[in-house]
């Protein structure tokens, strides 16, 4: 049940953002950003609201002879928009992580399955620099460790765009892949898995780092054996002794090194504080699409058979090929609507 007072209350600070913005006063930025949120909200609003008078006057019109097969048209024709317009409004309110927006730094590690692990976690780095590619995001390697065969020991990299990380936040956990390896003689499908975190970037407003938490370290970084893509002397490694996180970074500048290091901590740090204010009001329940439990198993990609199927809402799709050229929107919409079918559950429960 939509609550009247509450679509008061947005649609009149709407109209407060936009005289202030007018008549230059305040922080424009601030007030910019959250007109710019809330301009959606309130159209959708709007929308919903003039179908619902549209309605009370066909229905009054019902009463005159001759507009009552107009006004029969137009009741029918509302019938039928308003409880999608309803649910658009339910969806515009409900709460927003603050995180969506941001940019995401995306890690992939193999998990078991040894080499043929370590190549599917480049097939799935290059699905997501292909995802990437298409919505126009920049996507950049931070760091990146790779196995002689070619596959990946671990890559962090980041992505900057608009609403990468909505797009991108139920990718975390273990991904599992089935197929021949190209090393296998006897052509078995082998299993093997490989995990994904996606984390937000944190911006230093929401982290201070204490600087005597920290350990700074100043190492060589040699690119034999595949070690790095980089032969350089200048690699930077950050341990933050509080919580054991170590943080590498080995491009050209050590300058450069210290700064992309300090940002992938913070990003960690964030992601734990995230998790832990998750998990602290999911303690009586939980949405499975966005619990972000890194260890759980959340999609399967069997190439014998051409599919992929996500295990969190039994969704399986007969198009694999696509899915790991980068067309995955199909799967992430599925996700999203999931969630927030979710969290409307919630709010009327």
């Amino acid at each position: 049940m939509i609550s009247e007072d509450r679509l008061v209350q947005i649609t009149q600070r709407f109209e407060y953002l936009e005289a202030q913005m007018s008549e230059g006063r305040g922080d424009i930025a601030a007030l910019s950003k959250e007109y710019s949120d809330l301009r959606p909200v309130v159209a959708t609003i709007r929308d919903w609201q003039t179908a619902r008078s549209d309605m009370d006057e066909a229905q009054a019109m019902l009463a005159d002879a001759e507009m009552r097969d107009l006004a029969e048209e137009e009741i029918e024709r509302l019938t039928e928009t308003l409880p999608e317009l309803e649910e658009a409004v339910q969806l515009a309110l409900l709460p927003k992580d603050a995180a969506d927006a941001r940019p995401a730094m995306v890690e992939i590690r193999p998990g078991t399955g040894g080499d043929e692990a370590a190549l599917f976690a480049g097939d799935l780095l290059r699905m997501y620099q292909r995802y990437a590619e298409a919505r126009g995001w920049r996507f950049q390697i931070v760091e990146l460790s790779e196995t002689e065969l070619g596959g990946i020991k671990e890559v962090v990299a980041n992505i900057q765009g608009d609403d990468v990380f909505a797009r991108l936040k139920f990718e975390s956990g273990v991904h599992r892949v089935q197929r021949v390896p190209e090393t296998e003689s006897g052509g078995r499908i082998h299993t093997s898995a490989a995990t994904v975190a996606v984390l937000p970037e944190a911006e230093e407003v929401d982290i201070r780092i204490d600087p005597a938490d920290i350990r700074i370290d100043t190492m060589r970084a040699s690119g034999a054996g595949g070690q790095h893509v980089n032969t350089t002397d200048s690699a930077v490694r950050i341990t933050h002794v509080p919580t054991g996180i170590v943080v590498t970074s080995s491009e050209k500048s050590q300058h450069q090194n210290r700064a992309i290091a300090m940002q992938v901590l913070r990003n960690r740090l964030f992601d734990l504080e995230r998790q832990k204010a998750a998990d602290d009001r999911a303690a009586s329940r939980k949405s499975q699409v966005g619990s972000g439990d890194r260890s759980e198993r959340i999609r399967t990609y069997n190439f014998p058979q051409g599919r992929v199927t996500d295990h969190r809402i039994n969704l399986t799709l007969y198009r694999l090929d696509q899915v790991m050229q980068g067309d995955m929107d199909e799967i992430i919409d599925a996700l999203t609507a999931d969630h927030q079918a979710a969290l409307l559950a919630e709010m009327e429960g």
